[in-house]
């Protein structure tokens, strides 16, 4: 982050069984088991969640059956929802189904290998961490699964599926210094409540502390002046949609940047590549990735712009925040024709149409290894792309 002085930033996250997040895996379940057997298929499907019942909707074209009940059953099965303790039991609640097709208006311009909407999205990548992500949502995602980890595991039993995470880094002159702040939110039962029963007891509120936090955060980024703010209206016992409603594509900022970019306004998760909002977006982050990969900028933000029925997009801007080594117009010129942005070319260089979705549902979409947009194979591409471009000196060099 390309500024002098000192800048205090924050990001959160959720764990898989947040209500929102639930529904974005059940989404994604469905079309991933609709392009493991139909890979042509199209799927627009969102999920709304409360209390003792499960909406699945949409717009879905395939020539295949997916069996909405079991799956969205298995899916929250599988995120932990198994007793009546925890508020929601995938047994006892109502799955209703009530997808339609997409619209052949639609259609006509997806089917020519358009785009199947319009919008702009966005691709972000900076040094600052080994993922080339944000510091602070980095780490509020790796202690959303680090509370997922221990409750899995039993090293904290007493915890429920439903919990957020929440981490404020101090930077000075663009790098982070210090952490301000720490903020964990966790389900749990009741066994851990004092005998007033409003508050956790110490007790558990250290065990937290020292199986989530100090696992996963760098003790030289803490200080004195560091604050942990455990459950901090006291207790968490009531959690997940039974005190929540749930609905696909809810938590966009959770799912890319954490704040440090602009996002385009598109959810991602129950679409299929053909929505440029999800597919397009992923594009970005693999070429800004590949551009901080390749040393040709500290930071970079990638914006695309499409028209619905068009394969071409009709803008892509390049903003490095005066840290790449080339203009940022000679970068925008190398970035398209290094990458292809048309829908049919992501979708191919990407491999969106394999069953991957799932996995993206959960603890961000980017910075995590395994995903085709992560990898950096197109650095020497772009070194060598670069390499007769004028040179421009960055604003964060003397």
């Amino acid at each position: 982050m390309n500024f002098t002085g000192k800048r205090f930033v924050t990001s959160e996250s959720v764990t898989e069984g947040h209500p929102d997040k639930v529904c974005d895996q059940i989404s994604d379940a469905v079309l991933d088991e609709i392009m493991r057997k139909d890979p042509a298929g199209r799927v627009a499907c969102e999920t709304f969640i409360t209390r003792g019942m499960v909406v699945v909707g949409g717009e879905i074209t395939t020539k295949t059956y997916v069996d909405i009940d079991t799956l969205a059953r298995q899916v929250i099965k599988e995120i932990g929802y198994t007793h009546s303790k925890y508020g929601f039991n995938h047994e006892t609640c109502a799955v209703i189904n009530v997808i339609g097709r997409q619209s052949p208006d639609i259609a006509q311009g997806v089917d020519v290998g358009g785009a199947g909407d319009q919008g702009l999205m966005v691709g972000y990548a900076t040094d600052e961490t080994p993922e080339l992500m944000p510091l602070p949502l980095m780490l509020a995602q790796k202690l959303a699964m680090r509370l997922s980890e221990v409750r899995k595991k039993n090293i904290l039993p007493y915890l429920g599926p439903d919990g957020k995470s929440q981490v404020t880094v101090e930077y000075r002159d663009g790098k982070p210094a210090r952490i301000e702040t720490i903020v964990i939110s966790s389900q749990h039962t009741e066994e851990i409540l004092d005998k007033s029963g409003r508050q956790i007891t110490e007790r558990s509120r250290k065990e937290i502390i020292d199986a989530v936090i100090m696992h996963i955060v760098d003790k030289r980024m803490i200080d004195k002046n560091t604050k942990f703010l455990i459950n901090p209206t006291g207790k968490f016992v009531v959690g997940g949609p039974q005190s929540d409603t749930g609905v696909t594509g809810r938590k966009i900022i959770v799912d890319t940047y954490g704040g440090a970019a602009p996002h385009g306004g598109g959810a991602f998760s129950g679409k299929d590549p053909t929505k440029v909002d999800r597919s397009a977006a992923y594009m970005a982050r693999c070429a800004a990735k590949n551009i901080v990969a390749a040393k040709l900028a500290k930071e970079c933000t990638v914006q695309v712009a499409y028209a619905i029925g068009v394969a071409e997009p009709v803008g892509l801007y390049v903003d490095t925040h005066g840290t790449g080594v080339i203009a940022d117009e000679k970068l925008g010129s190398i970035i398209r024709s290094t990458f292809d942005f048309t829908p049919k070319g992501i979708i191919k260089n990407l491999k969106l149409r394999a069953p991957v979705f799932r996995k993206t549902a959960a603890y961000g979409h980017f910075g995590r290894s395994g995903f085709e947009w992560e990898k950096t194979d197109a650095v020497e591409i772009l070194k060598k792309k670069a390499a007769g471009a004028p040179k421009t000196k960055c604003a964060c060099c003397p």
